[in-house]
């Protein structure tokens, strides 16, 4: 099951739901942003906590709480060329483990994938590291496998840390 492609009836796999994590960190690398974005729901969040455990991003401060809006906002940033933190531009590598599968409730709909990551960022000399675990909310609606939400882990969220110009 391609993420782009209907499950034509069947529901994902495990193997699906492994290369969908694989396949979206693939198209943040290659600054494909407009078909990442593709691959949440409607109603889907992309959250990076401030503090370890948190419990949400509506009644607590994050790093980074974005719905569709605020992702497309970005996203038309990081394409401006008079986004002057973008000079020279921002560029991402993920290095994953393997992604385990932590919840497949086919019945419900709902699919939890767990990643350990180590994530780098570099914009000219510089060069910052993240380290932690991806949390990807998957569901099937109208039959392609989205993202409801990606919380992202740090290792260290409660650091002072510098500004993410992508997405992590």
């Amino acid at each position: 099951m391609n993420a782009a492609r209907p499950t034509e009836g069947a529901g994902p796999t495990r193997q699906d739901l492994i290369d969908f994590v694989v396949r979206e960190a693939r198209l943040l690398d290659a600054k494909q942003y407009e078909e990442w974005n593709r691959l949440f729901t409607d109603d889907g969040m992309y959250w990076v906590p401030l503090v370890p455990d948190q419990e949400d991003g509506v009644n607590h401060t994050s790093h980074l709480y974005e719905d569709k809006l605020l992702r497309e906002l970005r996203i038309e940033r990081l394409k401006s060329p008079r986004a002057f933190s973008q000079q020279p531009p921002s560029r991402s590598h993920h290095l994953l483990q393997t992604p385990t599968v932590e919840t497949f409730d086919p019945p419900s709909n709902r699919y939890l994938v767990r990643t350990e990551f180590h994530y780098t960022e570099s914009q000219g000399d510089e060069l910052q590291f993240y380290v932690g675990h991806f949390l990807h909310h998957l569901t099937v609606r109208d039959g392609v496998l989205r993202m409801t939400l990606k919380r992202v882990n740090l290792l260290n969220p409660d650091a002072a840390l510098p500004a993410v110009q992508l997405f992590i």
